[in-house]
């Protein structure tokens, strides 16, 4: 409106030099403490930027110092990777396809005397983990334990004693030397670690049929002694919740139909449901699994090689399992009492690259074709 004014009237009122000289004067403190307000506030908030930055830095540090010192509590037998055989004649296109995948044994030992996982144990359970490194996708196969297989020492008998005879290293190359693979690493486990990473999970789910009842809550009477813990027995079968016992338990049946096969095919329910339930763990129960069972974990992955593997872990999936040999029977061998017989281990063998790494085109190198003809002949399969 003043504006508006001054317009129709035509009046140009100026300020006077008093007033000009009165508002820059009146002015320029106002300015001087704006902008030294808005550098102080500038500056303070760096300092707290900062500040957040070492805090965050003293948190990644404690918490890097944190998991480290748990990896320690790891056992780390000296396995070397490099001195686990392959054999050196698979064909070129198998050593190719193989690259693309990362295979891991793991190994569940039929001990007495919790954590102690080195030779002189037989391995009760034994798993291929085949790990597809672009798509995270994993397979597990199980090799049922009394397979009649070289021992790596030339030896043959059931292929859970290479364990036993040489500890992990010679049963990683028991399973290079018969399956052309390339495992170099492995982990070890006993019924103690099994059973404590169950219950701090708060129990997995499993079906238990009718069959099965029985057996599962006869073995927890030895479970429950080896382990120190102590369960109840099922009252009825049926989907439900087991405890760390009685999922051991549920793991060692092998007197039902379909003998050692089944009880392979039950370890491997076993560890898909824990897979699944440990995703949906919060941190706190992560960190009392690994207080309470990392002790009890053997491996060769230095804690280097388990930090760099950790976040790809949380994407891995399990997307199928199976048991080997494929085609197989029963039998007894002079000397090595009842075992399973892979009906030509070379056929086999094809099968199994073809199920883990889609190679189709797969031939076993010299090494398996030999084992193959070997077995054949002692068995008459």
């Amino acid at each position: 409106m003043a504006k508006e004014t001054m317009k129709k009237t035509g009046s140009k009122k100026k300020p006077s030099s008093a007033g000009r000289s009165s508002s820059a004067k009146g002015a320029a403190p106002s300015t001087r403490k704006k902008g030294s307000s808005r550098r102080k506030a500038a500056k303070k908030k760096k300092r707290f930027i900062i500040f957040g930055i070492e805090i965050l830095l003293l948190v990644v540090l404690v918490a890097g110092f944190y998991v480290v010192r748990q990896l320690d509590r790891i056992q780390k037998p000296i396995v070397d990777p490099e001195q686990v055989q392959v054999n050196e004649d698979m064909p070129e296109e198998t050593v190719k396809t193989m690259s693309g995948y990362t295979n891991i044994a793991l190994f569940g030992l039929d001990t007495r005397t919790p954590g102690q996982l080195g030779k002189g144990n037989r391995s009760d359970t034994i798993i291929i983990a085949s790990i597809n490194n672009d798509t995270k996708e994993v397979r597990l196969v199980s090799v049922f334990r009394d397979t009649y297989l070289d021992l790596a020492n030339g030896k043959y008998n059931k292929c859970n004693g290479a364990y036993s005879a040489g500890g992990p290293e010679q049963a990683m190359t028991m399973l290079n030397k018969n399956l052309d693979l390339d495992i170099k690493y492995y982990m070890s486990v006993d019924f103690a670690a099994l059973t404590e990473t169950v219950d701090l999970l708060g129990g997995i789910m499993i079906d238990v049929d009718e069959e099965e009842l029985l057996h599962l809550n006869n073995y927890t009477v030895e479970t429950s002694k080896v382990t120190g813990v102590e369960t109840q027995k099922l009252v009825q079968p049926g989907l439900q919740l087991l405890d760390g016992v009685q999922a051991t338990s549920y793991c060692r049946i092998r007197y039902t139909a379909g003998d050692d096969f089944k009880r392979t095919e039950r370890q491997r329910e076993v560890i898909m449901e824990l897979v699944n339930t440990a995703k949906k763990a919060d941190i706190t129960e992560i960190n009392e699994i690994i207080n309470a069972v990392f002790s009890k974990i053997a491996t060769n992955y230095t804690n280097e090689e388990i930090l760099q593997m950790a976040p790809e872990m949380l994407g891995y999936d399990i997307v199928d399992t199976q048991g080997f040999p494929f085609d197989r029977t029963p039998g007894t061998v002079s000397g090595k009492g009842s075992c399973v017989i892979p009906v030509n281990l070379a056929e086999n063998v094809r099968q199994l690259h073809e199920y883990l790494f889609g190679n189709y085109s797969y031939t076993p190198s010299d090494e398996v074709q030999a084992i193959s003809d070997k077995i054949a002949q002692d068995t008459g399969y």
